[in-house]
């Protein structure tokens, strides 16, 4: 099947799918905050920049697009049919990143916790994974909060020191 739209409009649609803050993101926020967890976002001292850190748990959960990431057995993860090869290519270059980071965060000593874009539909049981996950987690003490903390407020929200 071809393309119905132009380039210049398939162009101004693909520009418009966001990185961060995305829908499936917010849901997943939105469900933590009910189950009364606390978190930050998009820690960019952590490799990938996870999507929610929860770093009283030492754990980040990744929300993750079934088919930018390509959940494995889910019939959200086509293929489009024009220009395939380069969309494979993309995909597996996105795989693979998301291997990497786990990798970097695991040797880090961070829990990670993946919540694909179709297990929303479920949330009652994505709440259960969530809790099942976060409980198994080791609470830490609070260094690596405190540290969090001073990396991802920007200067002008800091308070200043008075030694």
């Amino acid at each position: 099947m071809t393309d119905t739209l132009t380039a210049a409009k398939r162009s101004w649609n693909m520009s418009r799918i966001r990185a961060q803050d995305t829908a499936p993101e917010r849901a997943v926020r939105s469900l933590l905050h009910r189950l009364g967890f606390r978190f930050r976002l998009h820690a960019k001292r952590l490799p990938g920049k996870p999507d929610i850190v929860l770093a009283k748990h030492r754990a980040v959960v990744l929300v993750h697009g079934c088919f930018w990431h390509r959940h494995p057995g889910c019939h959200y993860a086509t293929t489009p049919g024009t220009r395939a090869e380069w969309w494979q290519a993309k995909f597996a270059r996105n795989v693979q990143r998301d291997a990497e980071v786990r990798i970097a965060l695991a040797t880090a000593d961070w829990r990670v916790l993946t919540v694909w874009e179709c297990e929303l539909r479920s949330p009652d049981v994505l709440a259960a994974r969530l809790l099942q996950f976060l409980r198994a987690a080791p609470a830490y003490p609070a260094a690596p909060a405190a540290l969090l903390e001073a990396a991802e407020a920007p200067a002008a929200y800091r308070t200043p020191s008075h030694s």
